[in-house]
């Protein structure tokens, strides 16, 4: 039975251990981040450009120079990137996009998007506002959602056969 406490007591300080090293570095990281975000919005820009595709590939196959290729570290190399091609000017480039506003950016139309280099921060829409895709709902806001629609049907159903005669109900036609 002491074996076991000694053992539960070396398990329980490690665990502890590994989570204080765990916040530590989290704190850390997280400083970096935003350090490195503040210099990104630091030289940003607001360019119009007319967004001619849009898609995740990887980024040697981008068509980025190759000193932007050696810059990035070799395991982001290999991931799949959110890549812009768009035309600034006259010119066609390929653009970088930041996850979050991949979404938002609409094909084949012109916006003004915030950027630094090649890489792009935000978009707004030109003309007119961005086409927002609607947000998807997950698999239990699906079934409440059910839930909730049949409950309501299921009060009126209630309600109308107290007071009015009996009302044929909504589905399938009986054959």
């Amino acid at each position: 039975m002491d074996t076991w406490l000694i053992v539960l007591l070396i398990v329980l300080g490690v665990v502890i251990a590994g989570l204080i090293v765990l916040s530590i570095i989290g704190r850390k990281l997280q400083k970096k981040s935003n350090a490195a975000q503040e210099n990104i919005m630091a030289g940003a820009q607001y360019y119009s450009i007319m967004v001619i595709d849009k898609k995740r590939i990887k980024l040697s196959q981008a068509g980025f120079p190759q000193i932007i290729i050696d810059q990035t570290p070799k395991w982001l190399r290999s991931r799949k990137v959110p890549v812009v091609k768009a035309k600034i000017g006259p010119k066609i480039a390929s653009l970088m996009c930041d996850d979050k506003v991949f979404d938002k950016v609409p094909v084949k139309k012109e916006v003004k998007a915030l950027m630094n280099g090649i890489y792009i921060i935000d978009v707004k829409g030109l003309r007119s506002g961005l086409d927002t895709a609607p947000v998807k709902k997950g698999f239990f806001a699906n079934l409440r959602g059910k839930a909730q629609t049949a409950a309501t049907e299921e009060k009126k159903q209630k309600k109308g056969k107290g007071t009015a005669a009996a009302e044929p109900k909504k589905g399938k036609k009986n054959k």
